[in-house]
């Protein structure tokens, strides 16, 4: 009796975080041929850490109820890695919870060796990403009107870069959908690529060593943003020695500027890379990024 519960159980939840995967692209865009293949490797503390990714795709977690809100999830590794775990995949069970649909992005590392323009590797996956969940919004059970965005360090850097680039399309887009997300959240994001607040591995990944500063200001967020920006709820920890706490405010300072709606959760401690629980302060981010949700009319009480 006891393990017919067990696959009971084991069965609702599997029903429950509905999960499928699908590749972005039948041809890859700014491709090269090589003979790279993607890694995954789940170290002792439980992250599974993915690499070398040649062919992007979308793992969908639908909801037993869905209510029409949709999320692309951007996990971090400054460009190099996904921490695909607590960065992805773990979130997208806890918006399942509040009844949203959540697409873990899988997205191209930038890698010379890979890519014909690795600058512009990562964004042209994130734009697909919206473009797909958009196109198939009522297959999904999506309002194409409530389709947000969310990332993590690195990650944080796609989606503010999507926030902020999205009239750039780096895709084919032949049905002219919307890449501008309804709503960001940053979680210790990387915003800038300025030398003081940047953060080094990310910038040297994404556009290589020694930019000229034109390139530095192109591709620093803070200073695209405009009156057309989303909404934007970040997180940052003050004692982040990887990415300086300052990349948040910098952002949610020019959000203000231009009366965009925003929130910002800052922790004295944490330090980098927490995902959804922070062990080094109390405080639920997760619930107040729902309470958040709900005020600016993504979420229903």
């Amino acid at each position: 009796m006891k393990k017919v519960l067990v696959f009971i159980l084991i069965l609702a939840s599997n029903m429950l975080y509905a999960q499928e995967v699908i590749k972005l692209y039948d041809v890859v865009p700014n491709s090269k041929t090589s003979d790279i293949t993607e890694k995954s490797e789940t170290a002792a503390d439980g992250i599974t850490r993915v690499s070398q990714v040649v062919s992007p795709e979308i793992i969908i977690y639908r909801p037993e109820k869905p209510n029409g809100t949709a999320v692309l999830i951007c996990p971090g590794g400054g460009y190099r890695i996904l921490a695909i775990t607590h960065e992805g995949h773990d979130v997208a069970r806890v918006f399942n919870q509040w009844g949203v649909t959540a697409f873990v992005l899988k997205y191209r590392l930038p890698d010379d060796k890979t890519m014909m323009d690795k600058t512009i590797g990562p964004l042209q996956d994130a734009e697909r990403g919206i473009q797909l969940i958009r196109q198939n919004a009522k297959q999904w059970g999506v309002d194409p009107k409530k389709v947000g965005v969310m990332g993590f360090s690195a990650g944080g850097h796609l989606a503010a870069s999507l926030s902020t680039k999205y009239t750039q399309e780096v895709i084919e887009n032949h049905k002219h959908t919307s890449f501008r997300p309804d709503f960001s959240v940053l979680v210790y994001p990387v915003i800038s690529f300025t030398d003081s607040l940047g953060h080094t591995g990310s910038r040297d990944n994404l556009i290589g060593k020694n930019p000229y500063p034109g390139k530095i200001r192109k591709f620093s967020n803070e200073l695209l943003v405009n009156k057309k920006t989303p909404p934007a709820f970040l997180v940052h920890a003050k004692d982040d020695g990887a990415v300086p706490f300052g990349n948040s405010v910098v952002y949610y300072e020019a959000l203000q500027k231009n009366k965009i709606p925003a929130a910002i959760r800052l922790f004295e401690k944490g330090g980098h890379g927490f995902g959804m629980h922070n062990k080094k302060e109390a405080g639920d981010w997760m619930s107040e990024l729902q309470q958040w949700l709900v005020k600016e009319k993504f979420l229903k009480k």
